[in-house]
């Protein structure tokens, strides 16, 4: 009788190794790997071949780097999202796509399981699990860090060395990380104390502020319709332009980010994060809204972005409610044409400029000269109309404090 399949997000380290053969060795499962390339580099067919002499059965490395982009971060951009007012969801948004495929592969392999590399205490085994959910209700997860019996990592690397799997050597950096085009974060070991400044040799998207050119660098982002799409006048496909806003913000030290985060399971982490392009388009699509988005509607957005944003990190891209929110957010956006021009100077990136085709900027009617159609005098009974329960209130509160007190 063959074995049942089961589709692995596999990143060819220690962990995913370990849990290849753990899941054919104590699961029973024929194992077919996935590994995503979302701009993490040569690493991805080194992680195929890995998978490979690890005993899987298939090895599918996919470049999903322009779909990422456009399909993914582009949208979630569209909706201006920062969880808790911050984080650019650089390692959240790339989950649901991640696990998209695996069921894609699952139902080509004929596979009736996913797994992953997430543990038990963190974001990242809800977002994969919620994702298959959504899209194959009746497909089976398995997460071997909420399984299985080892109890640290003296057990795993005793089980990798029973089996043939290569424990490195060397010291590895006493964090663990995760990139893809719109980021790279940091967590745990020596991070997990929320008072220790991050050693300055981790970062490696962006320079030190203090070492960033003397000079500063002007850069100009074209808005269509919400989406970027040329830099300094050379348009590009969304995962080029995610690159080159890249390299442009984080040769000047832009888009570092230490944040003690709220996790949806329920307890604080900290995490610091590298988003260099990220936090170059956030700036450049905020000056163009600026000019093109009517107050209300800007206004309203705004208050919609945290929950937008809340979905996203907590798993819900899938979800009936974030879809629903991308059709409205996504007509706001309809209107953000235009560019923005950025000053990148010692980890700051600032707007000195912005235009757009159809700007609601007036500046007759904004002017301090006389003239335009605006009428001063009329602001006089707008104020009053606006104060008269204000002026209500307070005349009730006068009166009730001349009446005697009561014996």
């Amino acid at each position: 009788m063959s074995k049942e399949k089961i589709v692995l997000a596999y990143s060819g380290g220690l962990d995913t190794s370990i849990i290849l053969k753990w899941l054919q060795t104590e699961r029973n499962y024929e194992v077919v790997a996935f590994t995503a390339d979302l701009g993490q580099g040569d690493e991805v067919e080194e992680a195929r071949v890995k998978a490979l002499n690890t005993g899987a059965v298939a090895a599918y490395a996919l470049d999903l780097r322009e779909e990422f982009v456009r399909d993914y971060v582009f949208p979630m951009f569209r909706a201006s999202a920062l969880y808790e007012g911050y984080y650019l969801l650089g390692t959240s948004i790339a989950r649901p796509l991640i696990a998209k495929k695996m069921v894609e592969i699952a139902e080509q392999e004929g596979a009736v399981a996913v797994s992953h590399g997430a543990t038990g205490k963190g974001n990242d085994q809800v977002r994969f699990e919620m994702t298959a959910y959504a899209l194959k209700p009746d497909i089976v997860t398995v997460a071997p860090w909420r399984d299985w019996s080892f109890q640290g990592r003296a057990d795993l690397e005793a089980f990798a060395v029973e089996h043939g799997i290569p424990v490195p050597t060397t010291k590895k950096d006493p964090w663990s990380t995760d990139a893809n085009l719109l980021h790279i974060s940091y967590e745990g070991g020596i991070l997990e104390d929320p008072w220790a400044e991050p050693p300055a040799h981790m970062f490696k998207l962006t320079v030190d502020p203090s070492e960033a050119p003397d000079q500063p660098e002007y850069v100009e982002i074209e808005f269509e319709a919400g989406n970027p799409v040329a830099i300094n006048g050379e348009r590009l496909t969304p995962a080029a332009l995610l690159t080159k806003a890249n390299q442009l913000a984080g040769q000047h030290g832009v888009g570092r980010l230490d944040l003690v985060e709220n996790r949806f399971v329920g307890m604080k982490s900290r995490g610091v994060y590298e988003t260099p392009g990220g936090t170059l388009l956030y700036h450049a699509r905020r000056a163009v809204e600026s000019l093109t988005l009517d107050r209300e509607v800007l206004h309203q957005r705004d208050q919609l972005a945290p929950k937008y944003a809340e979905l996203v990190y907590n798993g819900f891209w899938f979800a009936p409610e974030r879809e629903a929110l991308q059709v409205y957010l996504d007509h706001v956006a309809s209107s953000v044409t235009g560019t923005a021009r950025i000053k990148l100077y010692k980890g700051n990136a600032t707007v000195v400029g912005r235009k757009a085709p159809k700007s609601l900027y007036d500046k007759d009617l904004v002017s301090f000269e006389a003239g335009g159609d605006y009428n001063q005098h009329d602001a006089g009974a707008f104020i009053k109309l606006n104060a008269l329960r204000m002026r209500v209130q307070a005349r009730v509160a006068a009166k009730a404090q001349k009446q005697p007190q009561e014996a």
